[in-house]
């Protein structure tokens, strides 16, 4: 039986039990109604498909919309050089973090090859992880893989072909699109904000016509007509559908599917999508236009509860080692686009997320929460960890004395029997506990620890034996 078939025999089945004979002739519009939602799923899996190129790409936009290298803002090819951790008014990615200075770029390898120069960090934790169009970490410079001498790096397109100078080693990109998402690891006192800021400034970035030589870099192109004030995720979830797929459409010929994708070509193909080829929009269905994109993000946020296995639970706290490297699982990278935009890979770091106390209760500033680390039992990490307080849409939250992570940083308190408590509240838990304290903001809230370099001599965060404890709330 066709599926035409099929819901034709369904409309007939309702309309004999019961429905009236002048109703008859909704036959047609039932059926063509059940017949339009078979091209929801597929409409849906590839605005899911596409979301982390159309992030990358917007995200791009708004960091390089600058004529010259300027807070958070540098044109392509030019480094951005985050000076201080960033403050609750940034909104340039979701879930930053308050533990490492970014030196970050984009460049775009269409044209040639670029040279990454990294100077001795002089056994500084750093990483500088390299991210294609569609968020995947292709390679992952830093101490842990590489250490922390001076280093060059020729990143190349996938169709370039040539030779290098001597002492240079090449990292071939996916992708003409690449983000360095470099992270030096800084303490946030004056001295050590100096000693990274040096480091940032022996960073180097240039073309490979330009290797060796002086480079000035050209000014920016700027667009005046750029939305540069609001949140990357609420621009890309708000774009019509006969934009987001004209873009991505462009996108795709500079960026184009992994070969694991082809099973996805068929469904782009029903969106008027055809890598290489302009976006027809003539092919798009009104309906879809009007209903994908809501139903297509609630999707995706959903898979933060419903994951089959590639988010686990312990302790109120959600986590995945599925980061950094994706393959087919289209729900988790753009999962992972939408709350972490440039995580890492785990062995590089693990991130657990809490939205709710051991009780099951979501988080409120109207009440007090304690996180207590047996003896012994801090995060086992070669780098370091923190936790990190955000609101309900992981941007940082302002308090009063801006501390927007706590970590071993703060010189912690311990117990008198070797166990450490965090406290997690809005008001200070006294000037003995301060150390301590995590402020936190009037309303909803929520929490994620990082955990940079899991110790490689104890498996236990990776296989996930080692479990962060549970937050509870305070009776007072």
């Amino acid at each position: 039986m066709s599926r035409r078939q099929a819901l034709t025999s369904g409309a007939a089945m309702l309309a004999a039990g019961g429905l009236p004979p002048a109703q008859a002739h909704w036959d047609g519009p039932v059926v063509r109604a059940l017949e339009g939602l078979e091209d929801f799923a597929p409409a849906i899996e590839a605005y899911t498909y596409l979301y982390p190129l159309v992030t990358m790409e917007t995200t791009r936009r708004i960091m390089t919309n600058v004529a010259a290298p300027a807070g958070t803002r540098a044109p392509m090819g030019q480094f951005i050089k985050a000076r201080s951790y960033p403050d609750a008014s940034f909104r340039d990615v979701t879930a930053p973090n308050a533990d490492t200075l970014y030196t970050t770029a984009w460049i775009d390898l269409a044209r040639e090859p670029w040279i990454l120069g990294l100077p001795d960090m002089k056994g500084r934790y750093f990483l500088f992880p390299m991210l294609d169009a569609w968020t995947n970490v292709f390679q992952v410079p830093g101490t842990r893989t590489t250490g922390t001498g001076a280093q060059t790096y020729a990143i190349t397109g996938p169709g370039w072909r040539g030779t290098l100078p001597p002492g240079v080693k090449e990292y071939k990109s996916p992708t003409n699109m690449v983000w360095i998402l470099g992270r030096i690891y800084c303490t946030g006192t004056p001295e050590d904000y100096a000693a990274v800021h040096a480091l940032q400034d022996a960073c180097r970035i240039v073309p490979l016509s330009a290797h060796g030589k002086a480079h000035t870099p050209p000014a920016g192109q700027v667009d005046p007509g750029l939305d540069m004030k609001t949140a990357v995720r609420e621009q890309v979830n708000r774009m019509p559908l006969p934009d987001y797929l004209a873009l991505a459409a462009e996108l795709l010929k500079a960026n184009p599917p992994a070969a694991a994708d082809a099973p996805m070509l068929p469904k782009l193909a029903r969106l008027g999508i055809v890598p290489g080829q302009g976006f027809d929009r003539a092919r798009l269905d009104v309906d879809l236009a009007a209903r994908v994109p809501q139903l297509a993000f609630d999707r995706i946020m959903l898979h933060f509860r419903f994951s089959g296995g590639d988010i686990q639970s312990a302790n109120g706290w959600s986590f995945t080692t599925k980061t950094g490297l994706y393959g087919t699982n289209y729900l988790q990278r753009a999962l992972v686009t939408a709350i972490g935009l440039g995580a890492n890979r785990p062995q590089d770091a693990v991130y657990p997320v809490s939205k709710a106390d051991a009780d099951g209760k979501a988080y409120d500033g109207a009440s007090q929460y304690v996180i207590r680390f047996p003896a012994g039992q801090l995060p086992p990490v070669q780098g370091f960890w923190s936790v990190t307080m955000y609101d309900e849409n992981f941007f940082f939250v302002a308090n009063p004395i801006d501390r927007y992570s706590i970590s071993a940083r703060q010189a912690l308190q311990a117990n008198p029997d070797g166990s450490v408590d965090l406290h997690v509240q809005r008001a200070s838990p006294g000037a003995g506990r301060e150390a301590n304290w995590l402020p936190a903001p009037a309303g909803k809230f929520q929490l994620m620890l990082r955990m940079y370099w899991p110790d490689e001599n104890d498996p236990s965060i990776l296989n996930a034996t080692w479990q962060m404890p549970a937050v509870r709330k305070v009776m007072v």
